[in-house]
């Protein structure tokens, strides 16, 4: 794969966003001329590794409705998320633009953070629903919300002490686009502990919560509460989502958005899945997972839907294997968990938050009948911020210049059309502390050592006189991130952190139609 810069209208031309006097390819003609816009459902993991699905070759946990679909459509293996955590990720996805460039320049939010969204910014639902989606989200949002909060508090406090719950939320998902929202507020080891249906809570979280683990934060919940069934409560709405959109608006396209909270901790998988797997509780998290996608895949067969739906499957970041965050108090042993011998990031160095591969190469497969050829494989280099511009050309949108700055379309790696050039000049990956990394071809530059991810140990080093002080990767022969070439190409290097710092400066990566 070539790995030279290319021109502003080089890109254009790439990614089917710009003048409109540029002709369309044949194949995209066809596809915006369908009969019916195709129903969108974006099924996106919480912590769900590289290699621990069946089609990605994992051997311990079963997983035959994921593999199902990339048997039937298209695996790639070469997805990046935009970051290594939940949220900056969850605010790619939904605005086609990396994270880094809000005011959460590291970390993730709680369940009582204010929105990070800005609701003037065109996102994924907004822009589906200008062209006659009816839209959902279903799941984990961890996205900030605007919580009620007591009468002379200007906000909802730290640990969500000012919250009045009997108030609705001013800035939730229906906010930004979504019809519908039923889901969490954030993690599901962040309080408070209740579902939120549009713009209330269900119930009113009263009852202090005990944490089952380490792994879980105290906080209020509701009554009765049980994180056991938080994934299968997730999964019947969503199906009930489908059937009444079916039933009430016949013919009129769908966007569900299901970020899932499973496999992330705590690992409570209701008693159905429970030794699915023989990865410990956390491999029947993504049994779980995978049980979802069945649920969705008969619900479309059922309706007859699936004909005319693109379902894709992917994560928010690589899963964690070991090393403590900062908000623990435990001894860094109690998190190591055990895997028994499963490997949940594959080969790949390093977990959830850091920088390296493992942080965020994730699984990324994409099923819709008679366009993605059944049983392919793509190794183009995407980004999942790339949803907001391959949406926009599905349905025949022109992006304005400032939405989805971040965001390229992917439809032709999808569909398996060649390319002359790479779908992205380059992508910018990000770490939970804040550490860069730009990936061009097979090059990866991080600008500095470590990881920057949770484990102490590896979140930087101060590299000695002499040493490289930052890292550099050929991955087409070094997919483990084993050989630092930083000090044998200083002219890639120098490209490379170039390439970045334009990238910052400009406040974009997709080349803005006016330039």
């Amino acid at each position: 794969m070539s790995t030279h810069n290319y021109t502003r209208r080089d890109f254009l031309k790439v990614i089917g966003l710009g003048a409109a006097a540029m002709a369309m390819p044949r194949w995209l003609n066809a596809a915006k001329s369908s009969t019916n816009k195709p129903n969108i459902i974006f099924l996106m993991a919480d912590d769900m590794g590289y290699g621990d699905l069946g089609c990605y070759g994992a051997t311990q946990i079963p997983t035959p409705n994921i593999d199902r679909l990339a048997k039937e459509g298209v695996r790639f293996t070469d997805a990046h998320s935009p970051s290594a955590l939940c949220t900056p990720t969850r605010y790619g996805v939904l605005t086609g633009r990396y994270c880094w460039r809000t005011r959460l320049a590291s970390g993730v939010l709680t369940g009582f953070s204010t929105p990070l969204i800005n609701p003037k910014r065109l996102t994924v639902p907004s822009l589906l629903r200008q062209h006659g989606y009816r839209t959902a989200c279903i799941g984990k949002w961890h996205l900030g919300l605007g919580l009620g909060v007591k009468d002379g508090y200007k906000g909802p406090g730290r640990d969500g002490e000012n919250v009045d719950y009997s108030k609705p939320i001013k800035a939730g998902p229906t906010a930004l686009g979504f019809d519908y929202f039923f889901g969490i507020p954030a993690s599901l080891d962040m309080p408070p502990y209740c579902f939120i249906e549009n713009d209330r809570t269900v119930g009113i979280p009263s009852v202090e919560k005990s944490p089952l683990n380490t792994l879980q934060r105290a906080g209020l919940m509701t009554p009765g509460w049980k994180d056991e069934q938080v994934g299968p409560t997730f999964a019947r709405k969503a199906i009930e989502f489908i059937e009444n959109h079916t039933s009430k608006h016949p013919g009129q396209p769908f966007f569900l958005y299901y970020p899932t909270p499973a496999p992330h901790t705590p690992c409570t998988p209701p008693d159905f899945i429970k030794g699915r797997s023989t990865a410990g509780k956390r491999g029947d998290m993504v049994a779980e997972v995978d049980w979802t996608a069945g649920q969705l895949i008969d619900t479309l067969n059922r309706l007859k839907l699936a004909e005319n739906t693109l379902i894709i499957v992917t994560s928010d970041n690589g899963a964690i294997t070991t090393g403590r965050p900062e908000w623990a108090n435990d001894p860094p042993e109690k998190w190591d968990i055990d895997h028994h011998g499963h490997r949940p990031n594959g080969i790949l160095r390093g977990q959830k938050a850091d920088i390296w591969d493992g942080g965020h190469r994730t699984p990324f497969i994409a099923r819709w009948p008679g366009r993605i050829k059944p049983g392919s494989t793509s190794r183009e280099i995407i980004s999942l911020t790339d949803l907001m511009a391959t949406c926009a050309v599905i349905v025949g949108a022109e992006l304005p210049d400032n939405a989805g700055e971040d965001s390229f379309n992917i439809l032709p790696a999808l569909l398996g059309k060649k390319l002359d050039k790479p779908i992205h000049e380059a992508i910018v990956s990000h770490s939970g502390w804040g550490m860069f990394s730009i990936r061009q071809g097979p090059w990866k530059l991080i600008l500095g050592r470590g990881g920057g991810g949770f484990d102490p140990k590896y979140r930087k080093y101060k590299p000695k006189p002499g040493e490289p002080v930052g890292q550099l990767y050929n991955l087409d022969k070094d997919i483990a991130e084993t050989n630092n070439l930083w000090l044998q190409h200083p002219d890639i290097v120098k490209r490379l952190r170039e390439l970045l710092n334009r990238y910052k400066r400009q406040g974009r990566t997709r080349p803005a139609a006016t330039l």
